[in-house]
């Protein structure tokens, strides 16, 4: 309709004011623009009554309208979109369902009355097509052709609004449906996908390994309680054994039959290992250790089973206890095992986990010692006597103090007797100046000036070197044992019968480098060390404190856990110490005076630095390759040493036809091994690693430094591994007791 044919229409209804609101209208409703189609019209309204939006539609649609006295709404609409009549009825009708109104066709005319009573009028009733996009109400009667129509009612009843109609009728297994057109549309396509047909078809699976009767226990176990929760109208699964045939047979849907197949290959599979009896050779762990480890286990298993509060479940693990033995070979480092099948299946799992290649860690210490000693005295002693007629001495002044343990009176006795003057006198150090006057008669003199300097600087770098596995204490010492006297007893009488010889007690205490470690590798490259590590010396008993009856040992000790990464280095600890000490010895007031106060006065200085650091590096040892580098950098560092001051380059040897012993050349490693991989249980060929290992032909043997060949072959760092290299076949174990390889997992 145009827009004039409209504006004539509404012209002839309405005077006055009532033309002033039609033009309104009008204008809300606006037309399309000139350029587009007269049929197409595009409405807009804005808190317009509901009663005049559907006198706009009529006109529009040519259709009659008989409208509810309830239906009362102020309605608002904007497109900008010019619409043909048909789109305009149907947005309509969206309208009406927006504010709870439903359009009722009745004959010619179009009933509008609110959608609580949409059930009681009639519809498009069983239509063809069911259109997904229109708001009309639509009555559909819809069959149901695989599942309970009755069990659909609850399902979908969620998804109809109250105002609609939903039921079922379960002898013709129908449902009856009355709603808009686009909500019955999407209930019927919910529909179809939930109505298929099941499958029901019945599957004969033939056991080859294990007895039918036990794995439909087994799944009917495992599937208990399923049978009651299936709803009705479905295909339950069902899972049946035919002894005759040692076959299952399985009946249910498709997809629940395929899973029961997957289950059922599975638990048909022949057992890893024959009958109940396995020996087991390991590889890493110790035999009688993990024998001990393994019967601990049962035990501590069996008791939570008993004490769990069933009855079965702890019956059956005494039971199982009961079967089960298990006993190491040391000989071949093997273990044999009877148990039933579930308890070996655990036990081999343990196992597996515990015979794995335990990382090495080499851990280097680096102690340095730097001590610096210097000391200085410098004093004058003096003496004025005289002699009576009886030679005896008169004393009238001296100043006599020891400088550098040797004094005035040390002087005169030694020219008296040169005999006494030996290097160990404290007078054969230093400096001494003497000058005097000894007469029979009359005042005699004497003085001494005496000056010692000392210096004493040491740099000492010790590096003791340990290898030990994750989680296994290593210790090095470098030590000699000296000797100390702990207590004596003298006898001055002479013997006779009962006495006691008289005696010394003496114990022995180490004095070197004593290295004692723990490594434990964390998930990664981080390493955690447990330290103990202690450096001492002997000082000897004149260079030690005073006091001392004896040696004197100088002890420096850590004892620590540090964190560190692989091939990283760390601080322990250290001491840092400058000590100055400055003595003047001098006779109160004389020696005050300047210059002249120095005859009168002894002067000591000394300064002592120490300075003690102590690092570590430890390096992680995951393979036989990493071993044999370290190995070989060291072997070949002490062959060069050994070289380097074997003093066969002598002009004119000593000793003609003797040589220095020098370590040999390493050997080559050995080739791959030839175990054979097919045997359960023994370990197969390994990659070939630079391992130092026994070859087949034996290095030369080292010579002794007395000259006398030894017999003993150059000792190996690395000592063959089953993991790595074997140089000759295993023995294959027994038939019928083959247990599975386990799998290497090194840390």
């Amino acid at each position: 309709m145009t827009r004039t044919r409209l504006l004539a229409r509404l012209g002839r209804n309405y005077s006055g004011a009532g033309l002033a609101w039609a033009l309104g209208l009008l204008a809300a409703a606006s037309v399309a623009s000139a350029q587009q189609s007269a049929e197409r019209i595009t409405p807009n309204f804005k808190d317009a009554d509901i009663g005049q939006i559907a006198e706009a539609v009529s006109m529009a649609t040519h259709q009659t309208f008989i409208i509810d006295p309830r239906v009362r709404a102020n309605v608002t609409m904007l497109s900008s979109t010019p619409m043909t009549t048909d789109a305009f009825y149907q947005t309509f009708l969206a309208i009406l369902q927006v504010h709870g109104f439903i359009a009722v066709p009745s004959g010619n005319v179009v009933k509008i009355v609110p959608d609580a009573n949409q059930r009681f009028y009639p519809a498009d009733d069983l239509p063809d097509h069911v259109s997904s996009t229109s708001d009309e109400i639509v009555t559909q009667v819809l069959p149901i052709k695989n599942v309970s129509a009755a069990q659909l009612v609850p399902v979908l009843r969620p998804l109809v609004p109250q105002q609609g109609h939903l039921a079922a009728y379960p002898p013709s297994n129908i449902l009856i449906i009355s709603d808009h057109a686009a909500n019955v549309n999407r209930i019927m396509r919910i529909i179809e996908r939930i109505d298929q047909a099941g499958d029901s078809a019945i599957e004969v699976i033939p056991m080859e390994n294990a007895s039918a009767t036990e794995i439909v226990r087994v799944i009917t176990t495992l599937y208990q309680g399923q049978q009651q929760q299936a709803e009705q109208g479905g295909l339950p699964l069902k899972v049946v054994a035919d002894d005759r045939s040692n076959s299952v047979l399985i009946s249910g849907e498709a997809a629940a039959r395929l899973r029961i197949k997957a289950l059922v290959a599975h638990l048909d599979t022949p057992l890893q290992h024959g009958g109940e009896t396995q020996v087991r050779y390991l590889r890493y762990a110790d035999a009688e250790k993990l024998a001990t480890k393994l019967k601990e286990q049962i035990s501590a298993t069996t008791a939570g089973g008993g004490a769990s509060g069933n009855a079965a479940p702890g019956a059956a693990a005494s039971q199982a206890e009961k079967g089960t033995n298990i006993w190491a070979d040391p000989q071949n480092n093997a273990l044999v095992i009877t148990a039933p099948p579930k308890t070996m299946r655990s036990l081999m799992a343990i196992i597996d986990k515990l015979d794995i290649r335990r990382a090495q860690v080499l851990v280097e210490a680096i102690i340095v010692d730097v001590d610096l000693d210097k000391s200085a005295e410098l004093g004058v002693n003096w003496a004025v006597f005289s002699e009576s007629s009886n030679n005896t001495t008169i004393p009238g002044a001296t100043f006599l103090t020891p400088v550098g343990g040797a004094s005035l009176v040390d002087l005169a006795s030694a020219i008296q007797n040169p005999s006494s003057l030996t290097s160990s006198s404290s007078l054969a150090t230093g400096t001494t100046l003497a000058l005097g006057r000894v007469a029979q008669t009359g005042v005699s003199f004497a003085a001494m000036l005496r000056a010692l300097r000392s210096d004493d600087n040491s740099n000492v770098i010790a590096t003791p070197t340990a290898v030990t596995m994750d989680n296994q204490e290593a210790t090095v010492k470098v030590a000699d044992e000296v000797p100390f006297v702990t207590g004596q007893y003298t006898n001055a009488s002479t013997a006779t019968a009962g006495t006691v010889t008289p005696f010394q007690t003496i114990q022995r205490e180490e004095v070197g480098t004593i290295l004692k470690l723990t490594p434990y590798i964390n998930e990664g490259d981080a390493i955690r060390l447990k330290i103990e590590l202690e450096s001492s010396s002997v000082i000897p008993k004149n260079s030690g404190p005073q006091g001392a009856v004896d040696l004197t040992t100088s002890k420096r000790t850590v004892s620590t856990n540090v964190l560190i990464e692989d091939g990283g280095i760390i601080v322990l600890g250290g001491l840092i110490s400058n000590e100055y000490d400055r003595t003047v010895t001098q006779v109160p007031g004389l020696g005050s005076i300047p210059i002249i106060g120095n005859l009168f006065k002894d002067r000591t200085a000394t300064q002592t630095k120490k300075n003690l650091m102590i690092f570590i590096r430890p390096q992680i040892l995951r393979d036989g390759t990493q071993t044999a580098i370290e190995t070989n950098s060291k072997y070949n560092f002490i062959r060069e040493e050994q070289r380097q001051v074997g003093g066969n380059d002598d002009p004119i040897p000593l000793l003609g036809g003797v040589k220095s012993p020098i370590l040999p050349k390493l050997p080559p490693p050995p080739p791959r091994g030839t175990t054979p991989s097919g045997q359960a249980g023994q370990p197969g060929p390994q990659p070939s690693t630079p391992t130092l290992q026994a070859s087949p032909t034996p290095p030369p043997p080292v010579p002794h430094p007395s000259g006398v060949p030894s017999s003993e072959s150059v000792p190996q760092t690395s000592q063959p591994e089953p993991s790595n290299q074997a140089a000759t076949p295993s023995p294959a174990p027994p038939s019928g007791a083959t247990p599975a390889t386990p799998p290497e997992n090194p840390k």
